[in-house]
């Protein structure tokens, strides 16, 4: 068993051995210095005051661990989620170590550890004149030195950027030989001694056994148990321990993972390893660390390996693949983690650090069940969908899934992929054309400038000419559904019409959006989308090129940006950044959580009302999301050109965002069904699914009250267009807003195309009411006054143009001669020439 405690003997040879030191360091340094007078008295003082000269103090590191990243389970605990190393390694205490273990660490490698003080005088001796007879310098260091040189080789490894790198800091700490050699056996030696100086043994020795290389990447007695064997070092067995033991002289050669090895493998019963058990076990036996029975016992057990792979890499984190790495592109992008991408790489797979997530096991797992809709593979078209659910208030990711399963490079045949849907240009992919979805950052617009969502605008198909930049350029748009290049057309070939702008949301008309954008420009559009959170998929500004299709949703964008932007709608306009790690330590203990900010983005009456307007929706064109279940939520349906459908919404709780589409290609979705669904309405299998989920566990509120200003009816002057010619009173109408509508031509005296009529009439009116403008058709006449009798009269009539005449008598006793009342219709009307005119008479006998 190991001492607990050194006794007087081994503080006295301790001593003993540092006196004596001396004279073998000055043998040394003047090999090292000036071999040809090694004897000399002289040179061996001058070479024991440069051993004296050397640095003594050695820094002990953090052991190069690896990263963890943690989620929560069922039950609120924090889970393993994966893991990243370059070196596979669990610490483990002195209680967690097999006594065995410790036995055969010291009996194989140092069976004075506990006599020395730092440094074995005989074994560096034996191990230094072999150096000179041209060997190199393995053997003859003390556990204590072998610990130095693993601290100084782990010290090194830290700064390598390639496996080069780690090669090299290998040979530095290692394998020197000559004179190098025996420079670095007196370092090793000058830090041994120091270390004893500032630290218990089992201190030390624990410490070995933590940094100590058993083979691969197998770094540690705790992961060198679990991994060869499948036991925590706790529980190694006698012939365990001793295998491992005997791995430190040579950890790649005696190493258990390599079956099929034909020196060192199953078929020859790992026959190097066998021979180097059998030796630890027989210097166990002459220390008197184990009995002949148990050393008999352990050499009859043929070794038989446990593997037990510690798998890392987001491949692990089953069912948040995407997610995890997500989280691994904030650690190597975050300077929290590290002040270089080079530096942060090296942390994520050195730096020891445990991430803690902010995925929600019930809200991951309804969204992967949700997600099953949508196939992986369709032979028919490139399919993709994906879905993610952030926090209000918070911007926690609280779910993110996708249809097609994950690999780190994908396959050709596009049965997996690296490319994570739901975000930016990560891995070369993401982001999608918005659709209407897109609409939200106009009715935003709208709602910042000022203008109500009860606002009346001419929402019907034509020409309109939108503002495409923010010092007032204009470009003219033709909205219709003739199929025509360049022309922008309404669901369901719809001629739209005039109406609310809230009215325009529940319906998504193309045309009526286009109507807002005369109004607020296409440029400004877009920045409300920036300071909203949303940028195009590469990372590049929304308005480096806008044009009129841009309000639309015709730039690709990431479901994550779109889903900060509704949540900050339901947050009362505050938008959160994209939140995935709510707590990181690193190897210390140390808080190293990334910081995300929160600011106000919009303000909260153009939230309330931006709100109210997207709640409308889901009685509209989102109906088919609806969830059912009480709890209060608003949304906006998107599809850009069959291409791409979106589901976007909230709560006041929980954002959910929906896509699906082509990953690549140009496949139009109505035209494929899959599961029941048509693609382009299979989003509503999804969202519901997702929202609703989030709504049992979080609930949710009703929104606030719209502010009254953003949702009054709006009145405005309307012009008097009688006399002008049509095309300058609908010129004159549209330009004050207005709808018009132009009736068929009226019979009138005015000139033909002379406007005689308009309805409403001059005066105050709603915004975008449509005026009914009446023209006349050059045809009419003014039907004269007329007087005598019936004859006379219609001659008069005839003079005058009219060609239908007839007369309508009344008898009347006092008229002995027929005489003309008047005419129907009356003198003064101006009505058609071809209209029939009665000439009214009396007379005493008609």
């Amino acid at each position: 068993m190991p001492h607990k405690k050194r006794t007087a003997t081994g503080v006295l040879g301790g001593l003993a051995g540092l006196v004596g030191l001396s004279a073998v360091a000055g043998i040394l340094v003047t090999a090292t210095v000036t071999p040809a007078i090694a004897v000399s008295g002289y040179a061996a003082s001058s070479a024991i005051d440069v051993f004296d000269n050397m640095p003594s103090y050695l820094e002990v590191d953090e052991l190069m661990l690896p990263t963890e990243f943690y989620r929560k389970d069922a039950d609120g605990n924090d889970v393993l989620m994966t893991q990243f190393y370059d070196q596979n390694r669990i610490p483990v205490t002195w209680d967690e170590v097999a006594p065995v273990m410790f036995d055969a660490i010291t009996s194989s490698e140092d069976k004075n550890y506990y006599t020395h003080g730092g440094v074995d005088l005989v074994g560096t001796a034996s191990a230094v004149l072999g150096n000179l007879r041209g060997s190199d310098t393995r053997g003859g260091s003390s556990i204590t030195q072998q610990y130095v040189k693993n601290v100084l080789q782990q010290a090194c490894e830290k700064e390598a950027k390639s496996q080069e790198e780690v090669d090299a800091c290998f040979r530095s700490t290692t394998v020197a030989s000559g004179t190098d050699g025996i420079e670095r056996k007196l370092q090793e030696m000058r830090y041994a001694i120091q270390l004893e100086k500032r630290y218990p043994k089992n201190e030390i020795l624990l410490g070995y056994l933590n940094i100590a290389h058993f083979g691969g990447t197998v770094y540690g007695i705790g992961a060198a148990a679990q991994y060869y064997f499948g036991v925590p070092a706790s529980d190694l067995t006698i012939g365990q321990a001793a295998a491992i033991a005997g791995m430190v002289q040579e950890p790649n050669t005696y190493r258990l993972d390599r079956p099929d090895s034909e020196s060192n493998g199953a078929a020859n019963g790992y026959e190097l390893t066998k021979d180097r058990q059998i030796y630890v076990l027989n210097r166990m036996f002459s220390d008197g660390k184990i009995t002949q029975e148990e050393r008999d016992a352990a050499i009859a057990e043929p070794i038989t390996p446990n593997i037990q792979e510690r798998a890392q890499g987001c491949q692990l984190a089953a069912g948040a693949e995407f997610f995890c790495e997500y989280v691994r592109n904030i650690v190597l992008d975050d300077p929290a983690f590290g002040d270089s991408l080079e530096e942060r790489q090296q942390n994520l797979r050195r730096g020891g650090m445990k991430i803690y997530t902010t995925l929600d096991p019930q809200l991951q797992d309804a969204a992967l069940d949700a997600m099953s809709v949508v196939p992986a593979t369709d032979d028919r078209l490139n399919l993709g969908a994906s879905g993610v659910q952030v926090e209000v208030g918070t911007g926690r990711v609280l779910s993110m899934v996708q249809n097609r399963p994950f690999a780190p490079t994908g396959d050709d045949a596009g049965t997996v992929t690296p490319v994570n849907y739901n975000v930016r240009n990560q891995d070369g992919g993401g982001g999608h054309s918005a659709g209407s979805t897109y609409k939200v950052f106009s009715l935003v617009n709208w709602l910042e400038q000022g203008h109500s969502v009860n606002e009346v605008l001419n929402g019907r198909v034509g020409n309109k000419r939108v503002l495409t930049s923010c010092d007032g350029a204009t470009q003219n748009v033709r909205t219709g559904n003739s199929g025509r290049a360049n022309e922008i057309g309404n669901f369901q070939s719809s001629n739209g019409y005039s109406g609310t702008v809230k009215k325009f949301t529940e319906d998504s008309l193309n045309s009526g959006f286009l109507a807002m954008a005369e109004r607020i420009s296409v440029c400004s559009t877009n920045q409300v989308a920036m300071k909203m959170g949303v940028m195009q998929s590469n990372g590049e500004p929304l308005d480096v090129n806008n044009n009129p299709y841009d309000v639309l949703g015709s730039a690709a964008v990431a479901p994550i940006d779109m889903a900060q932007a509704y949540a900050a709608i339901a947050g009362g306009g505050m938008r959160c950044e994209p939140k995935v790690i709510d707590r990181a330590v690193n190897s210390a203990g140390e808080d190293i959580t990334p910081q995300t900010s929160c600011d106000q983005a919009i303000s909260a009456n153009v939230a309330a009302t931006a709100a109210f307007a997207l709640e409308g929706v889901m009685n509209a064109t989102g109906q088919g999301a609806r969830i059912f279940d009480g709890v209060p939520v608003f949304g906006k349906t998107g599809i850009h050109e069959y291409e791409h459908t979106w589901m976007d919404g909230a709560s006041t709780k929980v954002a959910t965002v929906v896509w699906v589409g082509n990953v690549d290609g140009f496949a139009k979705l109505n035209e494929y069904r899959v599961n029941g669904w048509r693609l382009d309405q299979i989003r509503n299998a999804i969202w519901p699914k997702m929202q609703g989920a989030a709504n049992a566990k979080f609930g949710g509120d009703r929104f606030p009250t719209p502010d009254t200003n953003l949702t009054k009816n709006v009145l405005t002057d309307l012009p008097n267009v009688v006399g002008q010619n049509v095309d300058e009173a609908r010129g004159t109408l549209e330009a004050a807003g207005f709808a018009v509508n132009v009736a068929e031509p009226t019979d009138s005296t005015e000139p033909e195309g002379r406007i005689v009529s308009q309805d409403p009439g001059a005066g105050r009116a709603p915004g975008g009411t449509t005026v009914t403008i009446t023209p006349s058709n050059g045809q009419g006449a003014t039907v004269p006054p007329v007087t005598g009798n019936p004859q006379e009269a219609e001659r008069q009539l005839r003079a005058a143009g009219f060609t239908s005449v007839t007369t309508a008598c009344t008898e009347k006793d006092d008229s002995p001669q027929p005489t003309v009342t008047g005419t129907n219709p009356a003198a003064g009307q101006a009505v058609g020439r071809g209209t029939q005119i009665t000439i009214e008479y009396t007379a005493k006998n008609c």
